[in-house]
């Protein structure tokens, strides 16, 4: 899921995200930019880079600058390899291969992949099919991605595409290490939850190197470990109309931090708003939120969880987490109101109401 996250070092860890089709993306890899050893005394070290088609930025309170930095070329690495395995834009990759083979035979995929998959399975049934990975169907039909082009498609198309998006015929056979699209077209495409997969990942190889204190933030996807020197990580929730701007902030530890929002890639026509949350179910972009932050312990279901309940809307969404356990909400519906779910109750400081507007 992507999107645009603000982080200033003094002050807040502003999140501005946008969930959605491109989490695994075909740009290249830039040189990563760190900093350098300036102390002995634990300070804050940080790392920004490109990776799996959007911005990286590792953050870490430590004393060991030099271990934080290998530590931070070790998570950069991760994503590049895992974006070569989960990428629909990489030549080759798990899922490149998954949808080539759509209708005809299982294919052979990485460990890492089937994982994915499962838990891509778990988040539809728990949204009754809201976040379903094999939307890639309809991702040539509405172009929000690289090639957004502000066109509307016309309802035949999608309706033509429509029978091709079922997560039911994704079919994921552990024991043989394969996956397989059972009718010709079908295709998957793991942008709403591939990134918090590697969030999820890199939070495992900064806690293997000795780090407790820090933070992955990969596009709309954010881990928070410890604290921020003496105090906690503060993380701000951007206006879906003004994404520059937060309405609400909260502090966490140990958690994670996604949201979707239907404000990044988007264009209005004609007084309504087009966005590239697609609703699986109609093909069309989802209508009930403009934006939905979910916090758990679990960057991957976060991830595709505030997919799922931005598409579900404000009540349902809402019922959903409240069902669940370790995972709590803040949702702006798409009638401007804000949502808080019982967990983050006075927990959640709303700043000012968001803004109005299409």
């Amino acid at each position: 899921m992507n999107g645009v996250v603000r982080q200033f070092l003094r002050g807040a860890l502003v999140a501005g995200l946008a969930v959605g089709a491109s989490a695994c993306n075909r740009s290249t890899p830039a040189e990563p930019e760190h900093t350098p050893a300036v102390s002995h005394e634990a300070h804050l070290v940080a790392r920004s880079g490109l990776a799996m088609g959007s911005s990286l930025t590792l953050m870490a309170w430590t004393a060991d600058e030099d271990g934080a930095n290998a530590a931070f070329d070790a998570v950069f690495a991760e994503f590049n390899r895992l974006d070569q395995l989960l990428s629909v834009w990489k030549d080759g990759s798990d899922v490149v291969r998954l949808n080539a083979a759509a209708g005809t035979r299982p294919v052979a995929v990485s460990p890492e992949t089937l994982d994915v998959l499962s838990i891509a399975r778990q988040a539809s049934e728990w949204t009754d099919g809201a976040f379903d990975v094999t939307f890639g169907a309809l991702s040539d039909v509405w172009k929000f991605d690289h090639d957004q082009d502000d066109s509307i498609p016309s309802a035949a198309l999608i309706a033509k595409r429509l029978p091709l998006v079922d997560y039911r015929k994704l079919v994921v056979d552990e024991k043989a290490g394969t996956a397989f699209l059972q009718a010709s077209g079908m295709r998957a495409h793991l942008g709403g939850i591939g990134k918090g997969y590697a969030v999820e990942r890199a939070e495992g190889i900064l806690r293997k190197a000795g780090l407790a204190d820090f933070s992955v933030q990969a596009g709309g996807d954010l881990y928070v470990a410890g604290r921020r020197g003496d105090r906690a990580w503060r993380l701000g929730i951007a206006d879906p109309r003004q994404p520059e701007e937060i309405f609400a902030r909260v502090e966490l530890a140990d958690a994670t931090f996604s949201t979707s929002g239907d404000y990044e890639r988007a264009f209005v026509r004609e007084g309504v708003r087009y966005h590239h949350i697609l609703d699986p179910r109609s093909g069309q972009p989802a209508r009930l939120s403009r934006s939905v932050t979910i916090v758990s312990k679990r960057p991957v279901l976060a991830d595709g969880l505030s997919t799922g309940v931005f598409l579900l809307g404000p009540d349902a969404g809402m019922a959903l987490v409240e069902r669940l356990p370790d995972v709590e909400a803040v949702i702006v519906g798409a009638d401007n109101q804000v949502r808080v779910s019982s967990g983050l109750q006075g927990k959640v400081e709303i700043v000012r109401p968001p803004t109005g507007g299409i």
